[in-house]
């Protein structure tokens, strides 16, 4: 059973950073996308970033390019997201997803999720 948790979130000042992590189980990833969407309150879930498990090479959404890192970790079965200068703008429920597969921006065709974790940046 495939299980995906992140941790990490919490309150920052604007500015400030933090890294979110996700913890892969349940399965080998290789040839897996691994990404990270948002929701913020009242708004569609979008795309952040993501990262092929086996390859390593990156995209980023504009909104995150210059100040948000993805990363992975094979041995640690992990996958972080580390995110600078935050913004009020990046206030939002963050959820780690998987697909096998090609990269895609759209939540929909990610077949595995965790449970997200809030990062709220005050001003």
């Amino acid at each position: 059973q495939v299980q995906l948790v992140e941790s990490g979130g919490g309150l920052v000042q604007a500015g400030g950073s933090l890294r979110l992590s996700c913890a892969a189980s349940g399965r080998r990833f290789s040839g897996y996308y691994m990404a990270w969407f948002r929701q913020a309150p009242g708004k569609e879930r979008e795309f952040v970033a993501d990262i092929s498990w086996s390859v390593g090479n990156t995209y980023y959404a504009d909104s995150a390019k210059g100040r948000f890192t993805i990363s992975r970790d094979n041995a640690e079965n992990t996958v972080a997201l580390q995110m600078n200068s935050l913004k009020p703008e990046d206030t939002a429920v963050y959820y780690c997803a998987a697909r096998l597969g090609g990269r895609s921006r759209y939540d929909q065709v990610y077949e595995y999720w965790g449970q997200g974790t809030q990062v709220t940046v005050s001003s």
